[in-house]
């Protein structure tokens, strides 16, 4: 599995693959990038099966990185889970009807993205492709 973090901040990405690996994720490749523009960058250059991204980031913010993902065929179906300052919780509603899979304050905690992402983990046990 490859999980692709994008966050402006490296203690972020950071806490974000302990959580992940925390969680059952041992084996997944992690692919770090500090904006949008850096993220599609990224994409282009393999296929990735998660996306975790933080909402506030310079040169392109997640709203916008989430949005060029839906609208592209080859990215639309990559689940995209959004990460939010408190301030910005307010907006779940419409990241998720933009595509978000679910929309985590800042910061998460790992009971709050196990819950999350248990599906993939369940899915990892049962297909030797994830």
């Amino acid at each position: 599995m490859r999980i692709l973090l994008v966050d402006d901040t490296l203690t972020a990405r950071i806490f974000a693959k302990k959580c992940l690996m925390g969680i059952g994720f041992h084996d997944a490749e992690f692919i770090q990038a500090k904006h949008g523009v850096d993220a599609l960058e990224k994409l282009a250059e393999g296929p990735v099966d998660l996306i975790l991204t933080d909402l506030m980031m310079p040169e392109m913010d997640g709203e916008t990185l989430l949005q060029e993902i839906k609208a592209n065929p080859d990215l639309q179906d990559i689940p995209v889970i959004v990460v939010s300052s408190v301030g910005n919780m307010a907006r779940k509603d419409a990241l998720i009807e933009m595509g978000a899979q679910e929309v985590l304050g800042k910061p998460f905690s790992t009971t709050e993205i196990y819950d999350v992402l248990k599906g993939f983990l369940d899915e990892e046990d049962d297909d030797d492709e994830w």
